[in-house]
Parts: C-alpha cells; sequence; structure tokens
C-alpha cells in the first residue's frame, strides 16, 4: 500500500517530509518526486552518498595500475636496450597509464550508475507528466 501526497510549493512538501520522518516513518520508505532538485529533502532523509564515486576511483585505480603493469612487462618481455635509458621507464608510460585509467574509470562508473540505480531491474515506468510541475512523496506502507 501506498499512500501518495501531492503539493504545489515546495515549502509545503519541504514541511510534510520533515513531518513524516519526525512521525516516525522510516526514510527508507519514503520515495520523492521533484521537477528539479531539491537538496534540503536529502537532508532530511538523510540520504548516503552515491556508490558511483567508489566505482569510480576503484576503476581508475586499476586502469592506472593495468597501464603501468602491461607497459612494464611488455618492456621485460621484449628487451630493447637504447643507449644509457632504463628498460622501464616510468614516465613514458604515465600517458597509456592515464588513458586506461579514464578508460576503467569512465566504464566503472557507467556500471556504478547501473547497480546504484538499480537500472537492469526497473518495476514499473512512469510517465514523467505525472510530476512535471508538482512535488510528490509516496510513502510505502510495511
Amino acid at each position: 500500500m501506498t499512500e501518495k501526497f501531492v503539493f504545489e510549493s515546495e515549502h509545503e512538501f519541504l514541511h510534510k517530509l520533515e513531518e513524516l520522518v519526525k512521525s516516525g516513518v522510516k526514510p527508507k520508505n519514503i520515495e520523492i518526486r521533484a521537477p528539479h532538485p531539491v537538496h534540503h529533502a536529502e537532508d532530511i532523509l538523510d540520504m548516503k552518498p552515491s556508490i558511483v564515486r567508489t566505482y569510480a576511483l576503484i576503476g581508475g585505480l586499476a586502469g592506472a595500475a593495468t597501464g603501468y603493469l602491461f607497459t612494464s612487462l611488455t618492456a621485460l618481455d621484449w628487451v630493447l636496450p637504447v643507449g644509457n635509458k632504463p628498460i622501464v621507464g616510468i614516465p613514458a608510460y604515465t600517458v597509456i597509464a592515464f588513458e586506461l585509467m579514464v578508460l576503467f574509470g569512465g566504464l566503472s562508473s557507467f556500471l556504478g550508475f547501473l547497480v546504484g540505480s538499480r537500472m537492469p531491474g526497473v518495476r514499473t515506468i512512469i510517465s514523467s507528466d505525472e510530476f512535471v510541475d508538482s512535488f510528490e512523496i509516496y510513502v510505502r506502507k510495511d
């Protein structure tokens, strides 16, 4: 069972949201929809930061490590001594490591977005016409 509250003003919306949270409704049972981001609502619901940045960090670090590892192992496998230069030249490999860091970071951010928003498991599709100019609160009753 879901209870729906519709408001025309942001002030009324925030007031009702605070009232619901203070009355004991768990934030995980509240879903909000608004025509624009309402940051104060995130504070009221005490929302956790997105997991996407963790995915991006792990992907970026894995990409940089992969870039340095691939280039270093390739240089050690096919040794090409030139003058008195080192076989593994880290400064020269930084460009490749950076490119792989950006690639892996971008791909893992997309994966984190899919996981965080639960996109593959969309249950219902709601028309954007329903809440174009109104603020809505849905309270799920357990």
